[in-house]
């Protein structure tokens, strides 16, 4: 079979090579196999299951703690003239690999903001399952269609001043000077009802008045905060207040949960090379210096790692979740350590368009992103 060759625009890869997002997935479920297993709920729903986070926790909760997982993902089929998104060809490998491992897994293609999405998936866990132990959120869309079929999308801007910089072009690979303009309330508004917490709600609280929750259920979300560096166009930007919707949603659900002694909790975790966050506006070139230095440091995770710290030792492992003052199970400690944060800082402002690939883990970053698309060879 001819292997296509990857197509980039800017910080996207528009397709994806079918063979190599399979060996990257079956790459995933060896390495979570030689970690070990870890008791893990017996029955898992995953919103936004094919790739980052959403695919590396369902992959750990199979295969490293033999639950039943149920996917939902919104991706590409492929057809005559398109591969596919790398999403489809993930998430078709997990259910060829759980099904040759005897492990239940249940798949579905289709947006997981539509309510007739919303009611399908309850009603196949009452027919099959019964009830839900762990619900984990991670939809990363920058549309979302409302119920009454309007169309919000999602801006990456800032809430104050605009803010320039450098950003990145791995279509010409090279530095380039990029723009954040100020949102207009609008745009404002319209990115936390994408991007914050209310689908995470509508979900839960769906299962809880269908009666489908377990005793003790959970439920988690993945958010970002960063260091200082990056507050002017993240926390203090349209994403930044998204996740504090986020942030307020866990806390009300925290609370109608308390019946069934079920938690809900967001997951801060590091920042890491995912198709979702190269399309924010500075975050590549922060990410490649990030890499070198947490690799100098041997720190360096991505979302498998980080996902083996969350389940595997801390939630259903030997330890506990560490908690920030708004009761945030923190994943980050690593990238906000004073000692990486002085190293990044430092090599930033020697940054310029000539020196980036000496100065930042460019190659690695490049790498990555096309791995998760199924391009280059796959060690191992």
């Amino acid at each position: 079979m001819l292997v296509p060759e990857p197509e980039i625009v800017g910080c996207v890869v528009r397709n994806a090579n079918p063979a190599g997002c399979q060996a990257r997935v079956a790459q995933q479920i060896a390495a979570v196999r030689q970690r070990g297993t870890f008791a893990a709920p017996r029955r898992v729903l995953i919103l936004g299951s094919s790739s980052g986070f959403g695919l590396a926790a369902r992959i750990q909760l199979a295969f490293g703690g033999g639950a039943a997982t149920f996917g939902v993902a919104y991706e590409r089929a492929p057809d005559a003239e398109l591969t596919g998104s790398a999403g489809w060809h993930n998430q078709q490998a997990f259910d060829h690999f759980a099904e040759s491992a005897g492990l239940q897994a249940q798949s579905r293609f289709a947006d997981a903001f539509l309510p007739q999405t919303r009611q399908a998936v309850l009603a196949w866990i009452r027919e099959q399952w019964g009830q839900v132990d762990l619900l984990v959120y991670s939809l990363a869309s920058g549309v979302r269609v409302l119920d009454d079929g309007r169309r919000c999308r999602a801006v990456i801007k800032s809430l104050h001043n605009p803010l320039e910089g450098w950003g990145l072009d791995l279509a010409a690979e090279q530095l380039i000077r990029q723009q954040v303009m100020v949102a207009a309330e609008q745009e404002h508004r319209d990115t936390v009802t994408v991007m914050g917490g209310e689908p995470w709600q509508q979900w839960v609280l769906a299962l809880q008045q269908a009666g489908l929750l377990a005793p003790g259920f959970h439920t988690l979300a993945f958010s970002y905060e960063g260091p200082a560096l990056t507050h002017p166009w993240y926390r203090d930007g349209t994403l930044g207040a998204a996740k504090r919707h986020l942030q307020q949603t866990a806390d009300a659900l925290r609370m109608a949960l308390r019946p069934l002694q079920g938690d809900a909790r967001v997951v801060m975790c590091k920042a890491l090379v995912t198709r979702a966050s190269l399309v924010i506006p500075f975050l590549p070139v922060y990410l490649m210096l990030l890499m070198a230095v947490m690799k100098d440091k041997g720190l360096h995770e991505e979302c498998p790692q980080q996902m083996a710290r969350l389940f595997a030792d801390q939630l259903y492992g030997p330890g506990a979740p560490r908690c920030d003052a708004l009761g945030r199970w923190r994943l980050d400690e690593f990238e906000l350590r004073p000692d990486v944060q002085h190293a990044v800082l430092a090599r930033l402002s020697e940054l310029t368009a000539d020196n980036f690939r000496q100065l930042g883990d460019y190659a690695a970053m490049r790498s990555e992103l096309l791995h998760q698309h199924g391009f280059m060879p796959i060690a191992g």
